[in-house]
């Protein structure tokens, strides 16, 4: 038997593997873009294979193919959504900015599996072509985009908001434990005055609370879907109702809300939606880089730093330093929020590649706005689980930094004057004493007040 066929496309004859379900312009593009060896993910594949079965079930019921032929698209393009076909999806992402490569790559997979479906030679168009009956109604300037706005969509529904939910449970669960243990805060990186532990680790709860609302955001700003505007968003060779019922058939599939596009030419001629969800996700990555190096840095030590809390041993620091032992999760963290600020700038600058009637930076945006996703939804999961869930204060050392404070004199000044209390702070600094030993050779107070004075918990409390 044969290693290869040869399928026809209206350039001509390609070779193609005997055993591929991609045809000729698939090959094509193989050839033509051996650029990275990055390639579209499961949320892209699953959208595709998700808008074709819309497609053809959309078509059917308005008798625009046969039913007949709709049924093995449907059938087949469903086995692409299921990821049963996952390995036949094999285009660098670096290729035509419509990513019409990859569009094409879907009709041909989908067209030969239902060939195959109904006893038919593969490559042969009969009785499924991947133009004439896969792709009716559509053309890759509207499948494209709407693939994008599903996946990302997706992926954040099911992984990201999840990730971030589970996050915020494990800081909340933190923020409660510690809330009994009074510490110094810092400003400017110097000591300024008392916080509890659990209120700090309540702002970072909220920081990851409000993280889901974002992206919930970013899904909203891509519920609009480009189908349906088919080349330039006139909507011709299509349905008038084409674009609004695949709509309706995503959001019944998905549990998403997806509409079609108010206005199909910002849709295809602009990127702004993606463009917005990204910057959802930039933020959500510049507020858990705030977390993870907060948790590191009250972590230093563990001797010679702050060391307010402990963190999880996972794995040994050093292969020179016997016994130490790295904040790894923190440092993961930042990496990837580091990413997804590389992968913003990388969409936006795609995003810009829009000219007149279309956008030719697509397959580029696409991949990195679904890697930013994927990495921050593991980032969140793994850190939650791998080190907030495990942290633990030392609540020694939190009193005693507290006590050794010269911010401490902070509540002395309403009652003696700001001057006076700046002084007792100097000779305290000078000198290697307490705020309190300072105040109480000075006599400024007597025993009692000075006491209720530098009482650190009430200095945590509104009065």
């Amino acid at each position: 038997m044969s290693e290869t066929r040869v399928e026809k496309d209206s350039m001509g004859e390609m070779t193609v593997p005997a055993k591929a379900y991609w045809g000729a312009q698939t090959q094509r593009a193989v050839e033509n873009f051996p650029i990275s060896g990055y390639k579209f993910g499961r949320y892209f594949i699953k959208a595709m294979g998700l808008i074709k079965q819309a497609g053809a079930r959309v078509n059917k019921d308005l008798g625009r193919v046969d039913g007949a032929i709709c049924d093995l698209v449907m059938e087949a393009a469903g086995e692409v959504a299921e990821g049963k076909l996952d390995d036949q999806f094999v285009l660098d992402i670096f290729q035509t900015g419509s990513g019409t490569s990859s569009n094409m790559n879907a009709n041909e997979v989908i067209s030969n599996r239902a060939i195959e479906l109904a006893g038919g030679i593969i490559g042969s168009r009969d009785p499924v072509h991947p133009n004439d009956h896969v792709n009716q109604g559509q053309s890759s300037n509207d499948v494209i985009p709407t693939a994008i706005h599903v996946a990302a969509a997706m992926a954040i529904q099911e992984e990201l908001i999840p990730a971030l939910d589970n996050l915020h449970r494990s800081l909340a669960a933190k923020a409660k434990e510690f809330d009994h243990i009074v510490k110094i805060g810092r400003t400017h990186l110097q000591d300024a005055t008392p916080i509890r532990l659990g209120q700090e680790f309540s702002g970072y709860a909220a920081q990851a609370e409000i993280g889901m609302m974002r992206a919930v955001k970013a899904v909203r700003s891509l519920r609009e879907l480009a189908i349906g505007g088919t080349a330039v968003g006139t909507g011709i060779n299509t349905h008038p109702e084409f674009g609004k019922r695949v709509a309706a058939v995503l959001t019944e599939v998905t549990g998403i809300e997806f509409v079609e596009a108010r206005n199909h030419f910002e849709a295809q001629a602009s990127k702004d939606a993606v463009c917005e969800g990204s910057g959802f996700l930039r933020t959500i990555a510049v507020s858990l880089a705030k977390i993870a190096n907060d948790i590191r840095l009250l972590g230093s030590g563990p001797r010679c730093g702050i060391g307010e809390i402990r963190i999880p041993e996972t794995q040994p620091g050093s292969s020179i330093m016997p016994g130490k032992v790295n904040p790894v999760m923190s440092e993961m963290v930042c990496q990837v929020t580091a990413q997804v600020i590389g992968n913003d700038a990388a969409i936006v600058a795609a995003c810009r590649e829009s000219y007149l009637e279309l956008n030719m930076g697509m397959p580029a945006m696409g991949h990195n706005l679904l890697e930013s996703i994927r990495l921050l939804a593991a980032a969140a999961q793994v850190f939650s689980d791998r080190c907030v869930s495990g942290i633990e204060a030392d609540e020694e050392r939190c009193g005693e930094l507290v006590e050794q404070s010269l911010a401490m004199c902070t509540s002395l000044a309403p009652l003696i004057g700001y001057d006076k209390a700046a002084g007792i702070a100097k000779v305290a600094f000078a000198e290697g004493k307490t705020v309190r030993e300072v105040a109480r050779e000075q006599k400024v107070l007597d025993d009692g007040a000075l006491d209720a004075a530098l009482d650190a918990r009430s200095m945590t409390e509104p009065h």
